[in-house]
């Protein structure tokens, strides 16, 4: 039978009835005869409070089938991340900050967690250590309020596609296609790793290059041309050796593609999807989000993260061409690292200047340079620019990169031979504009880079459960 978790014990009316805490212990105090256990087992961002009163006639034992009269030995092994079970009684609370608390009536110290080695004793940790112990860092406040935000956040993914008609696409994680034309692609092979591509594939699982995907949106498309509107969610890699705070070899990405959509529909899908997330942010993850609005909120000039998020929600993201955003940003171009001129990829310093400076927050950019994105962008009818748009939030730059796509097989294909792209390796892509082609667009949200915004978490290695980076696999 499933036991109650901390969070609802802590909801319930204290009536005196008798409950079970189990979990682990976070501090222990004594006062005189009384001991004060707080314990949590994760499904809260605060635990409760167990009081056990040594002059009272508690039981505390080892664990189950415990002796009476070891209570000594057991008040001794509640250490910090000793698991426990507490029964007692739930009763009104005379400290402040909390409704309840459990006059305890029995201690079982199921697992010690001696202090000597015990690595995560009652004290500030740096960020940096604690990836140094990711098996245990999901055990501190912070990094149990990035999980619990991060599930809800998932769940709230799904309910925002399947309220709008979307089906939930699997799509491969091994693939032999390219889908951004970038080449850092990790290769899965059987074969000994001295054999060179050239030598040939005859002898591999696959019997040809295959590869972890970097994007589940070709073969989501595929499928939006059958049945309108789908969505992927779920893990790619990314074989850049960028050791910074924006950058994951894997991580989880969020795709969804619609048939018979311009790239106006896909600016209106990807704003309502936006806002949707941080109003699911704000209320189902209340707690957690006033936790990091107090301590992590230093780049949200004054607004705080909760403030931001309701700015961002209740806003109407601004609109600007590509060619707009760089006149604005040579206004102030004395102010940047890296010059902006027409034809660059934007800096992350660019796109904070646009939403902080120039709309006060987010924007979409629309109408890039062709030779600055991806092959499969639809063409606009100046032939330089693409029917692109990327989606920027202040503090945190692009959270979302989308297209039209070109639905023209001639026009696909001499874009793809232009890029030196061997397009029969594509037949079955360049199928879709053959057989019923249709107007489609999408976008990809990175799911980290959108934790990162909603909890102010700095890296984005601190806001996925065990991150993939160059040197970095050890858990």
């Amino acid at each position: 039978m499933l036991f109650p978790l901390v969070r609802d014990i802590r909801s319930l009316s204290p009536k005196n009835q008798d409950v079970t805490v189990r979990g682990w212990v976070r501090t222990r105090r004594e006062m005189k005869n009384l001991v004060f256990i707080e314990v949590n087992d994760g499904s809260s961002l605060t635990g409760i409070q167990c009081v056990f009163d040594r002059g009272g006639g508690g039981n505390a034992g080892a664990g189950a089938g415990a002796k009476e009269g070891n209570t000594a030995g057991t008040l001794a092994a509640l250490g910090t991340g000793a698991s426990v079970e507490i029964r007692g009684r739930l009763v009104p609370s005379p400290a402040a900050g909390q409704d309840v608390e459990v006059a305890v009536s029995e201690i079982a110290v199921l697992g010690p967690a001696p202090a000597e080695s015990y690595p995560l004793q009652k004290k500030h940790h740096s960020l940096e250590f604690l990836r140094e112990i990711a098996h245990l860092r999901a055990r501190t406040t912070t990094f149990g309020a990035v999980a619990r935000v991060r599930s809800n956040l998932a769940f709230a993914v799904h309910r925002f596609f399947r309220e709008r008609g979307f089906l939930y696409l699997h799509t491969p994680v091994i693939t032999s296609n390219d889908a951004e034309g970038a080449g850092a692609m990790f290769r899965v092979t059987t074969l000994d790793p001295s054999v060179k591509p050239e030598s040939g594939y005859g002898g591999d699982f696959f019997g040809r290059a295959a590869y972890l995907t970097v994007s589940g949106q070709l073969e989501a498309e595929t499928y939006a041309c059958a049945l309108s509107r789908v969505y992927t969610f779920g893990p790619a890699f990314r074989a850049e050796n960028s050791n910074t705070v924006r950058h994951l070899a894997e991580f989880w990405m969020i795709e969804p593609e619609m048939a018979f959509a311009s790239l106006e529909d896909d600016m209106d899908l990807a704003e309502d999807f936006l806002k949707s997330l941080f109003t699911a942010a704000l209320e189902d993850c209340a707690r957690d989000i006033a936790f990091f609005d107090k301590h992590f909120s230093g780049e949200h000039a004054g607004k705080g993260i909760a403030g931001t998020l309701e700015e961002a929600a209740a806003s109407r993201f601004v609109r600007m061409t590509y060619t707009e955003a760089v006149r604005e940003l040579e206004k102030a171009a004395d102010s940047f690292e890296y010059r902006p001129r027409w034809g660059c990829d934007l800096q992350s310093e660019h796109e904070k200047f646009l939403t902080e400076k120039v709309a006060g927050g987010p924007v979409i950019v629309t109408s890039y340079p062709k030779e600055i994105k991806a092959f499969y962008m639809k063409m606009n009818d100046d032939e330089k620019t693409v029917r692109a748009m990327d989606v920027l939030v202040p503090r945190l730059g692009e959270i979302i990169g989308g297209s039209q796509r070109e639905d023209d097989p001639l026009k696909l294909s001499r874009r793809m031979e232009e890029l030196g792209m061997k397009t029969d390796n594509y037949f079955w892509y360049l199928d879709l504009r053959r057989y019923g082609s249709v107007p489609h667009s999408g976008f990809g949200l990175g799911f980290e880079r959108l934790i990162q915004y909603v909890t102010g978490m700095i890296n984005i290695r601190d806001v996925i459960p065990y991150p993939r980076a160059a040197g970095q696999a050890e858990f």
